[in-house]
Protein backbone atom coordinates (compact mmCIF):
# COMPACT_ATOMS: atom_id res chain seq x y z
CA UNK A 1 0.00 0.00 0.00
CA UNK A 2 1.46 3.16 -0.71
CA UNK A 3 2.49 5.58 1.96
CA UNK A 4 -0.70 8.16 3.16
CA UNK A 5 -0.38 12.11 2.09
CA UNK A 6 -1.17 14.42 4.39
CA UNK A 7 -4.26 15.48 2.43
CA UNK A 8 -5.07 11.69 1.87
CA UNK A 9 -8.26 10.47 3.20
CA UNK A 10 -8.02 6.82 2.80
CA UNK A 11 -10.62 4.50 4.01
CA UNK A 12 -8.89 0.92 4.50
CA UNK A 13 -10.25 -2.74 4.06
CA UNK A 14 -9.44 -4.39 7.55
CA UNK A 15 -11.34 -7.53 6.64
CA UNK A 16 -9.16 -10.82 8.07
CA UNK A 17 -7.14 -11.53 10.88
CA UNK A 18 -4.36 -8.69 11.75
CA UNK A 19 -1.51 -10.86 10.58
CA UNK A 20 1.02 -7.63 9.85
CA UNK A 21 1.21 -7.54 13.72
CA UNK A 22 3.20 -9.01 15.61
CA UNK A 23 3.61 -10.88 19.30
CA UNK A 24 2.41 -9.55 22.74
CA UNK A 25 5.78 -8.64 24.13
CA UNK A 26 6.98 -6.99 21.05
CA UNK A 27 3.62 -4.89 19.25
CA UNK A 28 2.15 -2.52 21.40
CA UNK A 29 -1.01 -2.40 19.27
CA UNK A 30 -1.62 -5.95 19.62
CA UNK A 31 -1.15 -6.30 23.18
CA UNK A 32 -3.66 -3.12 23.16
CA UNK A 33 -6.40 -5.30 21.40
CA UNK A 34 -5.60 -8.38 24.04
CA UNK A 35 -5.81 -6.45 26.84
CA UNK A 36 -9.47 -4.89 25.59
CA UNK A 37 -10.42 -8.06 24.88
CA UNK A 38 -9.49 -9.32 28.39
CA UNK A 39 -11.12 -6.55 30.06
CA UNK A 40 -14.02 -6.66 27.82
CA UNK A 41 -15.04 -10.20 29.03
CA UNK A 42 -14.85 -9.29 33.11
CA UNK A 43 -16.18 -5.39 33.01
CA UNK A 44 -20.09 -5.25 33.27
CA UNK A 45 -20.28 -1.79 33.55
CA UNK A 46 -20.20 -0.02 30.10
CA UNK A 47 -19.11 3.59 31.20
CA UNK A 48 -15.82 1.91 33.17
CA UNK A 49 -14.91 -0.25 29.85
CA UNK A 50 -15.36 2.25 27.55
CA UNK A 51 -13.36 4.60 29.83
CA UNK A 52 -10.71 2.13 30.10
CA UNK A 53 -10.83 0.77 26.47
CA UNK A 54 -10.11 4.43 24.68
CA UNK A 55 -7.26 5.69 27.89
CA UNK A 56 -5.58 2.56 26.84
CA UNK A 57 -5.80 3.55 22.74
CA UNK A 58 -4.90 7.05 23.13
CA UNK A 59 -1.76 5.83 25.18
CA UNK A 60 -0.44 3.22 22.83
CA UNK A 61 -1.51 5.20 19.93
CA UNK A 62 0.76 8.07 21.50
CA UNK A 63 -2.54 10.39 21.04
CA UNK A 64 -3.61 13.58 22.06
CA UNK A 65 -7.39 13.10 22.66
CA UNK A 66 -9.72 10.13 22.05
CA UNK A 67 -13.48 9.55 22.63
CA UNK A 68 -17.15 6.68 22.14
CA UNK A 69 -19.34 8.56 20.43
CA UNK A 70 -22.59 6.47 20.91
CA UNK A 71 -26.25 7.04 18.22
CA UNK A 72 -28.76 7.93 20.22
CA UNK A 73 -32.27 6.41 20.13
CA UNK A 74 -33.13 8.15 16.98
CA UNK A 75 -30.24 7.57 15.37
CA UNK A 76 -30.00 11.20 14.05
CA UNK A 77 -27.72 12.16 16.71
CA UNK A 78 -24.42 11.21 18.68
CA UNK A 79 -23.58 11.84 21.74
CA UNK A 80 -20.15 11.72 23.89
CA UNK A 81 -20.22 8.89 25.75
CA UNK A 82 -16.67 8.93 27.15
CA UNK A 83 -13.77 11.07 25.91
CA UNK A 84 -10.16 11.27 27.23
CA UNK A 85 -7.60 14.75 26.56
CA UNK A 86 -7.68 18.33 27.23
CA UNK A 87 -11.55 19.10 26.31
CA UNK A 88 -12.95 15.91 27.64
CA UNK A 89 -15.39 17.84 30.02
CA UNK A 90 -16.78 20.03 27.28
CA UNK A 91 -17.24 17.32 25.21
CA UNK A 92 -19.85 15.82 27.61
CA UNK A 93 -22.63 18.31 26.86
CA UNK A 94 -21.91 18.19 22.45
CA UNK A 95 -24.16 16.14 20.45
CA UNK A 96 -23.46 16.08 16.45
CA UNK A 97 -26.02 15.59 13.71
CA UNK A 98 -24.86 11.94 12.26
CA UNK A 99 -25.73 13.56 8.94
CA UNK A 100 -22.55 15.24 8.90
CA UNK A 101 -18.74 15.18 9.97
CA UNK A 102 -17.07 11.92 9.86
CA UNK A 103 -18.52 10.36 12.47
CA UNK A 104 -21.23 10.54 10.99
CA UNK A 105 -19.86 9.44 7.86
CA UNK A 106 -18.29 6.66 10.07
CA UNK A 107 -21.66 5.84 11.51
CA UNK A 108 -23.87 6.00 7.54
CA UNK A 109 -21.24 3.63 6.02
CA UNK A 110 -19.95 1.50 8.73
CA UNK A 111 -16.30 2.01 7.32
CA UNK A 112 -13.44 3.04 8.82
CA UNK A 113 -11.78 6.39 7.87
CA UNK A 114 -8.24 7.98 8.50
CA UNK A 115 -7.60 11.67 8.47
CA UNK A 116 -4.56 12.80 8.22
CA UNK A 117 -5.27 16.78 7.12
CA UNK A 118 -8.48 17.25 8.51
CA UNK A 119 -8.26 20.58 6.29
CA UNK A 120 -8.26 18.80 2.98
CA UNK A 121 -11.84 16.65 4.44
CA UNK A 122 -14.67 16.80 2.69
CA UNK A 123 -16.18 14.95 5.61
CA UNK A 124 -14.63 17.07 8.60
CA UNK A 125 -16.66 19.08 10.52
CA UNK A 126 -14.88 21.91 12.19
CA UNK A 127 -18.34 22.29 15.24
CA UNK A 128 -17.12 20.87 17.83
CA UNK A 129 -13.67 22.40 17.99
CA UNK A 130 -15.61 25.52 17.79
CA UNK A 131 -17.81 24.79 20.85
CA UNK A 132 -14.69 23.30 22.44
CA UNK A 133 -11.62 25.18 21.68
CA UNK A 134 -9.92 21.96 20.79
CA UNK A 135 -7.60 22.03 17.61
CA UNK A 136 -8.20 18.85 15.46
CA UNK A 137 -5.36 17.92 13.16
CA UNK A 138 -5.43 14.38 12.27
CA UNK A 139 -7.75 11.50 13.39
CA UNK A 140 -8.76 7.96 13.28
CA UNK A 141 -12.52 7.02 13.19
CA UNK A 142 -13.87 3.22 13.41
CA UNK A 143 -17.05 1.91 13.55
CA UNK A 144 -18.88 0.22 16.45
CA UNK A 145 -21.40 -2.48 15.08
CA UNK A 146 -23.77 -4.50 16.41
CA UNK A 147 -25.97 -6.84 14.53
CA UNK A 148 -24.91 -4.94 11.26
CA UNK A 149 -26.13 -1.50 13.12
CA UNK A 150 -23.45 0.62 13.70
CA UNK A 151 -24.14 1.62 17.72
CA UNK A 152 -21.63 4.58 17.98
CA UNK A 153 -17.39 5.02 16.66
CA UNK A 154 -14.40 5.27 18.86
CA UNK A 155 -12.14 8.49 17.84
CA UNK A 156 -8.43 9.07 18.23
CA UNK A 157 -7.31 12.32 17.48
CA UNK A 158 -3.99 14.09 17.06
CA UNK A 159 -0.18 12.49 17.21
CA UNK A 160 1.52 13.88 20.24
CA UNK A 161 4.66 13.76 17.61
CA UNK A 162 3.02 15.38 14.40
CA UNK A 163 3.37 12.38 12.74
CA UNK A 164 0.33 10.87 10.37
CA UNK A 165 -2.09 7.56 11.54
CA UNK A 166 -0.84 4.60 10.15
CA UNK A 167 -2.63 1.62 8.68
CA UNK A 168 -0.95 -0.26 12.13
CA UNK A 169 -2.72 2.51 13.91
CA UNK A 170 -6.18 1.92 11.77
CA UNK A 171 -6.18 -1.68 12.38
CA UNK A 172 -6.07 -1.35 15.95
CA UNK A 173 -8.63 1.04 17.03
CA UNK A 174 -10.82 -1.16 14.32
CA UNK A 175 -10.21 -4.00 16.38
CA UNK A 176 -10.60 -2.26 19.83
CA UNK A 177 -13.91 -0.80 18.11
CA UNK A 178 -14.82 -4.27 17.27
CA UNK A 179 -14.53 -5.82 20.57
CA UNK A 180 -15.97 -2.49 22.55
CA UNK A 181 -18.97 -2.88 20.47
CA UNK A 182 -19.68 -6.66 21.02
CA UNK A 183 -19.16 -5.78 24.93
CA UNK A 184 -21.42 -3.09 24.46
CA UNK A 185 -24.12 -5.37 23.62
CA UNK A 186 -23.46 -7.78 25.97
CA UNK A 187 -23.50 -5.25 28.64
CA UNK A 188 -27.44 -3.92 27.26
CA UNK A 189 -28.21 -7.33 27.42
CA UNK A 190 -27.49 -7.71 31.31
CA UNK A 191 -28.85 -4.25 31.85
CA UNK A 192 -32.33 -6.09 30.13
CA UNK A 193 -32.24 -9.50 32.56
CA UNK A 194 -31.52 -7.40 35.87
CA UNK A 195 -34.01 -4.86 35.29
CA UNK A 196 -36.07 -7.55 34.94
CA UNK A 197 -34.51 -9.02 38.19
CA UNK A 198 -34.87 -5.36 39.81
CA UNK A 199 -38.55 -5.76 39.02
CA UNK A 200 -39.54 -8.98 40.24
CA UNK A 201 -37.73 -7.89 43.25
CA UNK A 202 -39.94 -4.61 43.66
CA UNK A 203 -43.20 -6.98 43.37
CA UNK A 204 -41.56 -8.92 45.61
CA UNK A 205 -41.23 -6.79 48.26
CA UNK A 206 -44.41 -5.16 47.80
CA UNK A 207 -45.64 -8.53 48.79
CA UNK A 208 -44.49 -8.50 51.98
CA UNK A 209 -45.17 -5.20 52.83
CA UNK A 210 -48.57 -6.55 51.76
CA UNK A 211 -49.15 -8.78 55.09
CA UNK A 212 -48.93 -6.37 57.47
CA UNK A 213 -51.00 -3.02 56.44
CA UNK A 214 -49.08 -0.44 58.21
CA UNK A 215 -45.81 -1.35 56.17
CA UNK A 216 -47.34 -0.44 52.69
CA UNK A 217 -44.19 1.07 50.75
CA UNK A 218 -41.46 0.28 54.01
CA UNK A 219 -39.18 -1.84 51.80
CA UNK A 220 -38.93 0.98 49.04
CA UNK A 221 -38.33 3.73 51.82
CA UNK A 222 -35.80 1.70 53.37
CA UNK A 223 -33.80 1.12 50.32
CA UNK A 224 -33.96 5.08 49.69
CA UNK A 225 -33.15 5.94 53.00
CA UNK A 226 -30.26 3.40 52.64
CA UNK A 227 -28.85 4.87 49.52
CA UNK A 228 -29.10 8.42 50.78
CA UNK A 229 -26.60 6.70 53.52
CA UNK A 230 -24.46 5.07 51.26
CA UNK A 231 -23.89 7.84 49.53
CA UNK A 232 -22.93 10.23 52.38
CA UNK A 233 -20.40 7.86 52.74
CA UNK A 234 -18.75 7.21 49.15
CA UNK A 235 -19.47 3.65 49.21
CA UNK A 236 -18.49 1.94 45.87
CA UNK A 237 -20.82 1.31 43.02
CA UNK A 238 -21.23 -2.01 43.65
CA UNK A 239 -21.47 -1.69 47.24
CA UNK A 240 -24.62 0.93 46.47
CA UNK A 241 -26.08 -2.19 44.33
CA UNK A 242 -25.47 -4.26 47.01
CA UNK A 243 -27.22 -1.74 49.71
CA UNK A 244 -30.15 -1.48 47.37
CA UNK A 245 -30.75 -4.46 46.80
CA UNK A 246 -30.58 -5.43 50.67
CA UNK A 247 -32.52 -2.50 51.03
CA UNK A 248 -35.80 -3.32 49.87
CA UNK A 249 -35.28 -7.00 50.30
CA UNK A 250 -34.06 -6.69 54.16
CA UNK A 251 -37.55 -8.11 55.29
CA UNK A 252 -38.25 -10.84 52.83
CA UNK A 253 -37.79 -13.08 55.69
CA UNK A 254 -40.77 -12.28 57.38
CA UNK A 255 -42.92 -14.13 54.20
CA UNK A 256 -42.15 -17.08 56.70
CA UNK A 257 -44.03 -15.75 59.58
CA UNK A 258 -48.04 -15.39 60.43
CA UNK A 259 -49.46 -12.35 60.07
CA UNK A 260 -51.18 -12.57 63.18
CA UNK A 261 -47.93 -12.01 64.48
CA UNK A 262 -47.32 -9.14 62.51
CA UNK A 263 -50.07 -7.38 63.04
CA UNK A 264 -50.53 -7.80 66.44
CA UNK A 265 -51.23 -4.48 68.47
CA UNK A 266 -50.59 -5.88 72.04
CA UNK A 267 -47.04 -6.91 73.29
CA UNK A 268 -45.35 -9.82 72.06
CA UNK A 269 -44.80 -13.15 73.75
CA UNK A 270 -41.34 -13.95 74.25
CA UNK A 271 -42.22 -17.00 72.06
CA UNK A 272 -43.35 -14.24 69.14
CA UNK A 273 -40.58 -12.40 69.36
CA UNK A 274 -37.92 -15.74 68.78
CA UNK A 275 -40.29 -16.36 65.63
CA UNK A 276 -39.87 -12.32 64.51
CA UNK A 277 -35.90 -12.85 65.62
CA UNK A 278 -35.51 -15.51 62.58
CA UNK A 279 -36.51 -13.06 59.77
CA UNK A 280 -33.16 -11.99 59.25
CA UNK A 281 -31.31 -15.61 59.10
CA UNK A 282 -34.69 -16.69 56.81
CA UNK A 283 -34.32 -13.72 54.45
CA UNK A 284 -30.22 -14.34 54.03
CA UNK A 285 -30.60 -18.12 53.48
CA UNK A 286 -33.30 -17.39 50.55
CA UNK A 287 -30.96 -14.59 48.69
CA UNK A 288 -27.96 -16.85 49.39
CA UNK A 289 -29.42 -18.95 46.40
CA UNK A 290 -29.84 -16.84 44.02
CA UNK A 291 -26.13 -15.54 42.69
CA UNK A 292 -26.22 -11.70 41.97
CA UNK A 293 -27.52 -11.64 45.93
CA UNK A 294 -25.72 -13.37 47.25
CA UNK A 295 -23.31 -10.24 48.97
CA UNK A 296 -26.78 -8.64 49.89
CA UNK A 297 -27.81 -11.40 51.67
CA UNK A 298 -25.15 -10.80 54.07
CA UNK A 299 -26.53 -7.24 54.77
CA UNK A 300 -29.88 -9.12 55.62
CA UNK A 301 -28.71 -10.92 57.76
CA UNK A 302 -26.81 -8.33 59.79
CA UNK A 303 -29.22 -5.63 59.60
CA UNK A 304 -30.53 -6.47 63.08
CA UNK A 305 -27.34 -6.70 65.21
CA UNK A 306 -26.67 -3.57 67.20
CA UNK A 307 -23.26 -1.51 67.45
CA UNK A 308 -23.20 -2.80 71.17
CA UNK A 309 -23.40 -6.36 70.61
CA UNK A 310 -26.87 -6.69 71.87
CA UNK A 311 -28.27 -7.48 68.29
CA UNK A 312 -29.29 -10.60 66.60
CA UNK A 313 -29.08 -12.96 64.93
CA UNK A 314 -25.46 -13.33 66.09
CA UNK A 315 -24.69 -10.51 68.63
CA UNK A 316 -22.19 -8.88 65.86
CA UNK A 317 -20.45 -5.78 67.52
CA UNK A 318 -18.89 -2.74 65.98
CA UNK A 319 -16.92 -2.25 62.97
CA UNK A 320 -17.57 -6.27 62.98
CA UNK A 321 -21.10 -5.72 61.45
CA UNK A 322 -21.23 -4.99 57.76
CA UNK A 323 -20.79 -1.29 56.85
CA UNK A 324 -24.01 -2.02 54.52
CA UNK A 325 -26.10 -3.89 57.37
CA UNK A 326 -25.19 -0.39 59.84
CA UNK A 327 -26.63 1.89 57.32
CA UNK A 328 -29.66 -0.58 56.92
CA UNK A 329 -30.48 -0.77 60.57
CA UNK A 330 -30.42 3.17 60.76
CA UNK A 331 -32.73 3.63 57.52
CA UNK A 332 -34.93 0.67 58.81
CA UNK A 333 -35.59 1.97 62.49
CA UNK A 334 -35.91 5.75 60.83
CA UNK A 335 -38.71 4.92 58.95
CA UNK A 336 -40.49 2.51 61.61
CA UNK A 337 -40.40 5.13 63.64
CA UNK A 338 -41.41 7.59 61.34
CA UNK A 339 -44.62 5.74 60.30
CA UNK A 340 -47.85 4.36 61.71
CA UNK A 341 -47.74 0.55 63.25
CA UNK A 342 -50.40 -1.53 64.57
CA UNK A 343 -48.74 -0.79 68.19
CA UNK A 344 -48.90 3.23 67.75
CA UNK A 345 -48.56 6.27 65.48
CA UNK A 346 -46.07 8.03 64.09
CA UNK A 347 -43.55 9.59 65.88
CA UNK A 348 -42.55 13.21 65.24
CA UNK A 349 -39.46 13.68 63.03
CA UNK A 350 -37.84 15.64 65.73
CA UNK A 351 -38.08 12.78 68.16
CA UNK A 352 -36.98 10.29 65.86
CA UNK A 353 -33.79 12.75 65.13
CA UNK A 354 -33.41 12.66 68.50
CA UNK A 355 -33.58 9.19 69.16
CA UNK A 356 -31.50 8.18 66.45
CA UNK A 357 -28.52 10.19 67.77
CA UNK A 358 -29.19 9.40 71.50
CA UNK A 359 -28.96 5.36 70.44
CA UNK A 360 -26.05 6.01 68.47
CA UNK A 361 -23.00 4.22 70.03
CA UNK A 362 -25.28 1.62 71.31
CA UNK A 363 -27.93 0.28 69.21
CA UNK A 364 -26.53 2.57 66.02
CA UNK A 365 -23.25 3.09 64.34
CA UNK A 366 -22.51 6.50 64.73
CA UNK A 367 -21.22 6.95 61.67
CA UNK A 368 -23.81 5.77 59.96
CA UNK A 369 -26.60 8.34 61.83
CA UNK A 370 -24.08 10.65 61.16
CA UNK A 371 -24.24 10.03 57.03
CA UNK A 372 -27.66 8.97 57.05
CA UNK A 373 -29.00 12.64 58.47
CA UNK A 374 -26.30 14.44 56.43
CA UNK A 375 -27.65 13.38 53.71
CA UNK A 376 -30.70 13.56 54.41
CA UNK A 377 -30.33 17.31 55.07
CA UNK A 378 -28.67 17.29 51.63
CA UNK A 379 -31.73 15.69 50.02
CA UNK A 380 -34.08 18.50 49.28
CA UNK A 381 -37.04 16.63 49.93
CA UNK A 382 -36.38 16.92 53.49
CA UNK A 383 -34.14 19.50 53.80
CA UNK A 384 -36.82 21.59 55.50
CA UNK A 385 -37.03 19.48 58.82
CA UNK A 386 -33.30 20.58 59.47
CA UNK A 387 -34.21 24.11 59.72
CA UNK A 388 -33.81 23.88 63.94
CA UNK A 389 -31.44 21.49 63.90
Amino acid sequence: MREMAVHDIEELDLIGELGGLADLENNPRLALVYEVSRRAGSESRMTELLEQVIRMTQQTLNAQASSVLLTGDDEQELFFEVAEGPVSKALKRVKVSSDSGVAGQVVRTGKPLVVNDVSQSAHFDRTVDAVTGFTTASLICAPMVVHHRTVGVIEVLNKLDGSPFSRQDLEAVVSVATTAAMAIENTRLHQTVLDAYKATIATLAEAIDAKDPYTHGHSQRVMEYALIGGRSLSLTTREMEDLEYAGILHDVGKIAIDSQILNKPDKLTPAEWEIIRQHPGVGAALLKKIPFLERASDLVLYHHERYDGEGYPCGLRGEDIPVGSRILAVADAFDTMTTDRAYRPALTFDYTVGELYACAGSQFCPMAVEAFLSGLQAHTTHSRHFSAL
